[in-house]
């Protein structure tokens, strides 16, 4: 096991090099540069001298070739600094740090409710395989996997924001109403709750299609199984042979979707993000491309490059967990 991770390890710092210099590539050849977003918001009556020009240059380290520019950007990145925001002058990693908290709220909610919903529609949908009930949960399930979550959006902002307006029953945008740091702890809390039901909802429906569908077809597939037929033979209840026979062997393919799942925690949903005006991970990322933030870009390039290495690694040891049967010795 300790080669294996060594070696997972090695390709991992060589992906995360390759994929920050295509990246950082990438970015500098945008059009539009830090600078000239800071001229574009200056007064239109000034006028930079060169010498400005020049020390806005060193300042954004436009005075450098891309290529040159990048390993300055990893040898800092090598000491623990992800250098300092061109909009916001404050650290990458403060900046990272204040929108993380929100992405995490909505996204790991929305994961949790997803597996904590999913699984017993796959289990319940197995069961009742191919009946009315069966057939008429799925048809629901696909239609709302069918609906896009930004048309939903606009639609619940519509009739929970504008048609309910000025009733118990209006939910704003944004993430906290006006004079939240007046209430208590506990309407702090409800306040939160209440201002994360839409987007809580848009980004949770059209997965519960997927997984719940994808823990029905590998738990068709384990029911057919020689050792639960024999299990059957033994006398095993229905709900025996679901749960610890056929549900328990449908945990390896289980896992690779929990492991993938890690990036999308903290990646945020940009165009929900935006339609509700939370103030999260995706948010952050679009309007630091919008005002060419290479500082804020690269970092969460490495962090979400990071985290798709981290949970790939920690499906692949999840598997030896799950199947005794798996081993990387």
């Amino acid at each position: 096991m300790l080669s294996y991770l060594v070696r997972r390890f090695l390709l991992a710092v060589l992906t995360l090099f390759i994929v920050t210099l295509i990246v950082y590539g990438l970015i500098r050849f945008m059009p539009g540069t830090p600078l000239t977003m800071a001229q574009a918001a200056m007064d239109p009556s000034r006028k930079l001298s060169a010498e400005d020009v020049k020390l806005l240059e060193q300042a954004y380290g436009l005075d450098k070739p891309w290529y040159v520019a990048y390993f300055y950007w990893m040898g800092n990145v090598l000491q623990g600094d992800l250098g300092k925001s061109f909009k916001e002058r404050r650290a990458v990693t403060e900046v990272i740090f204040t929108r993380m908290g929100p992405t995490l709220l909505l996204s790991g909610t929305s994961l949790l409710l997803t597996y904590l919903i999913s699984v017993p529609i796959g289990l319940f949908s197995t069961v009742y395989s191919g009946k009315l009930i069966e057939r008429g949960v799925s048809v629901v399930l696909y239609f709302l996997y069918s609906l896009p979550s930004y048309v939903a959006a606009m639609l619940l902002l519509y009739v929970f924001y504008f048609r309910l307006r000025d009733t118990v029953w209006q939910l704003k945008p944004g993430m906290v109403s006006d004079g939240f740091s007046l209430l208590s702890l506990h309407r702090q809390v409800m306040d939160v709750g209440w201002h994360l039901i839409l987007p809580l909802f848009c980004l949770t429906y059209g997965s519960l299609a997927y997984y719940s569908r994808f823990v029905k077809a590998n738990m068709e597939e384990a029911i057919r199984q020689d050792y639960i037929r024999t299990a059957r033979a033994k006398g095993v209840g229905p709900v025996g042979v679901i749960w610890h026979h056929a549900f328990r062997n449908t945990l390896i393919p289980f896992v690779t979707l929990l492991g993938l799942s890690l990036p999308a925690v903290l990646g945020g949903a940009i165009i929900l993000e935006q339609i509700f005006s939370w103030p999260g991970m995706g948010t952050l990322f679009f309007s630091s491309i919008t005002d060419r933030d290479y500082p804020v870009i690269m970092g969460l390039t490495l962090m979400y490059s990071v985290l798709t290495l981290a949970g790939q690694l920690l499906a692949d040891v999840l598997y030896a967990v799950v199947d005794p049967r798996v081993t990387y010795s």
